[in-house]
């Protein structure tokens, strides 16, 4: 695990966030003055996000069986956790947080802006109810829990086989020479092979996955902590693979320039063949578009740490995080966690939203095809390592430029691992 800023350092990087408190902070500032009954929750459930809809039927759902308490929503997007930070800083934060294990979430609990959960998970008895890869995530390396974990998500490789078809490619590439080949033939009748949001956090994930086709997890963990991707032989390699297949071809046009957006309107409305797919974008995918898509993993090279075809796959998309303000709070807080941690509930989720669950549920997501079907890969796929846990907060924002530079076509795979690096020395 990297090393987590000191609590001075939290402090200090808080104060430059003044701005952030008067355009989005101050509700989150003034509503922790609210007494035992309420609780605060601040969310990213509220906007577009999927599940926002059910979790605000949850709340009301909750409001029903528990008329004495009342939850009340601060929601945020991306800023959530800059907002937090602020509000926190000022001894004010809301009472739980729901957010991702990312970036600067990595540190919370180490500093104190959050609390370690792992006691209240078992004197409340939901141990049970979380999957075992989950709590080996959200857990530090000093055995604190973070948060109790909740969304989780599958990340393959959709394919829209129409696409392919038509451009005769007879079955979906599983190797790096198939890509490249079925890559030419899409051009040829005008479709863009593989999108990629190459200027956002979609394209960083899909260079990690292809750079780790040569890693082992251990390596691979080794490789993203410490930044050093010319001292791995297996990083060089993947870098290479990657190198490749960009100026072969495989990736859509000026994709160091393409966002997340830009990649699943290219993928939904059928003007590109190939994406890199989290679960929640799978179940954003037009029912025509479903209807011709089949999901799997990334092609391989000769010579590959993974025998089959890769995925990634995280159990830290979101969680509860309890705040100092929270402990305050600890009854209203029970009720809640238990509350969303019921079989019904967390069922809700996956029927209505299409949400991957980092709990135990044998509910399958039936109106959401590609995410069920995503469900079901089992051992046809590989699973290579989600490197957020591992990269050192200050080096992801640096990262995701790094990416804009490695999907640039004609820049040399030096250039790759050095930008890479770089991204590590910024921190």
């Amino acid at each position: 695990m990297p090393s987590s800023p000191s609590r001075r350092g939290f402090i200090a990087a808080g104060s430059g966030l003044a701005a952030a408190t008067a355009l989005s902070g101050c509700s989150a500032l003034a509503s922790a003055d609210s007494g035992p009954d309420t609780l605060i929750v601040h969310t990213q459930l509220g906007t577009t996000a999927p599940g926002s809809a059910t979790y605000t039927a949850a709340v009301k759902a909750f409001h029903e069986e528990n008329p004495g308490l009342r939850v009340k929503n601060l929601v945020n997007g991306d800023d959530l956790p800059q907002v937090y930070e602020t509000s926190r800083l000022a001894r004010k934060e809301p009472d739980v947080v729901m957010v991702n294990l990312y970036d600067k979430t990595l540190a919370w609990t180490e500093v104190g802006a959050t609390v370690d959960v792992k006691g209240y998970l078992d004197d409340w008895g939901l141990r049970e109810r979380v999957l075992p890869e989950a709590l080996d995530e959200w857990t530090d390396g000093k055995g604190r829990l973070r948060a109790f974990p909740y969304f989780a998500t599958n990340w393959p490789v959709a394919y829209n086989t129409a696409l392919l078809d038509r451009a005769g490619v007879g079955s979906v590439p599983t190797t790096g020479d198939q890509l490249i080949g079925a890559a030419r033939r899409l051009r040829a009748k005008g479709i863009q092979p593989v999108t990629v949001g190459g200027n956002d956090w979609t394209g960083q994930k899909l260079l990690a996955q292809i750079v780790q086709t040569f890693l082992t997890r251990e390596e691979a963990r080794q490789v993203y902590t410490d930044g050093d991707f010319s001292g791995s032989r297996g990083a060089r390699e993947g870098i290479d693979y990657f190198v490749s297949l960009r100026d072969a071809g495989v990736f859509a046009d000026k994709a160091q320039g393409l966002t997340s957006d830009t990649m699943t309107t290219q993928y939904n409305t059928q003007k590109a063949a190939v994406q890199s797919a989290m679960s929640s974008a799978l179940a954003k995918v037009p029912a025509k578009t479903a209807a011709h898509t089949t999901v799997g993993g990334w092609p391989l090279a000769p010579g590959a740490a993974h025998d089959r075809p890769t995925i990634l796959r995280s159990y830290t998309l979101i969680g509860f995080w309890i705040s100092p303000n929270g402990v305050k709070k600890l009854p209203a807080v029970e009720k809640f966690l238990r509350f969303m941690y019921r079989p019904d509930v967390v069922s809700r989720f996956v029927t209505e939203s299409g949400r991957d669950m980092a709990l135990v549920t044998d509910t399958v997501s039936g109106d959401f095809p590609l995410v069920a079907e995503a469900q079901r890969l089992g051992d046809r796929v590989g699973q290579v390592l989600l490197p957020d846990l591992y990269v050192p907060p200050t080096a992801t924002q640096p990262l995701i430029t790094a990416t804009s530079t490695a999907f640039t076509r004609g820049t040399s795979a030096a250039t790759v691992r050095s930008a890479l690096e770089s991204a590590y020395r910024t921190a």
